[in-house]
């Protein structure tokens, strides 16, 4: 069973073309869902979002069981988790909206900007990323670390320098998750792809709306 991904034979220019549209394909309907959730969710407090939250990963993590056995199940995991992370993440979208509705324009355009360039450059580059992609996961665990630590201590710039490490961190993951989309020879792997890119955008969007949000 190990040794199933090293026979796949490697895909061809077409299909791996197939592969790229698929997997945006998939990010695009989950952005949209998460955008409907968050639209849905807008009166919910920031309790059930919490509560959403939990929800949201164990659809993560159904997602993962059920990519090795049914892409249709997988598929439907990844838009169950663009939804109902929406609606976790409305009531933070909704503060933004009722009091600065500019800053989620910016942000967004700004994450389109950031995805767009690291993604190009992670799909293009022929330096093996995987090396960044191991450090920026033990960065990312720091950071959560950090966070939590934020809770409880008041550092100044705190929110600030966390949103600017999780930008660098996720500059790293994303030019990685947009080489993994271009080196992968199973075309059945779009889900999890999409998955991860879609978490992607999101991260930076959320980190780039608390610089925007905060800079009065």
């Amino acid at each position: 069973m190990e040794s199933t991904s090293v026979l796949q034979p490697p895909l061809t220019r077409d299909e791996s073309g197939t592969l790229l549209g698929q997997t945006m394909g998939l990010v695009a309907v989950t952005a949209g869902l998460f955008a409907v959730g968050a639209y849905v969710g807008r009166d919910l407090s920031y309790g059930w979002g919490l509560v959403l939250y939990l929800a949201s990963f164990a659809c993560l993590f159904g997602l993962n069981v059920a990519a090795q056995r049914s892409e249709q199940l997988a598929i439907g995991l990844l838009f169950g988790f663009g939804f109902v992370i929406g609606l976790a993440t409305a009531p933070t979208l909704a503060y933004y909206a009722s009091t600065n509705p500019q800053v989620l324009w910016q942000a967004g355009g700004a994450t389109a900007l950031f995805i767009g360039g690291f993604g190009a450059y992670g799909y293009a580059t022929r330096r093996d990323l995987s090396a960044i992609a191991r450090v920026c996961f033990w960065a990312l665990i720091a950071l959560i670390v950090f966070g939590i630590v934020l809770i409880f201590v008041r550092i100044p710039n705190g929110q600030l320098i966390y949103a600017i490490l999780g930008l660098a961190i996720f500059a790293g993951l994303t030019a990685f998750d947009f080489q993994r989309l271009r080196r992968t020879q199973d075309i059945r792997a779009a889900p999890l792809l999409a998955a991860s890119i879609f978490l992607d955008v999101l991260n930076v969007f959320l980190l780039l709306l608390s610089i925007f949000g905060n800079r009065d």
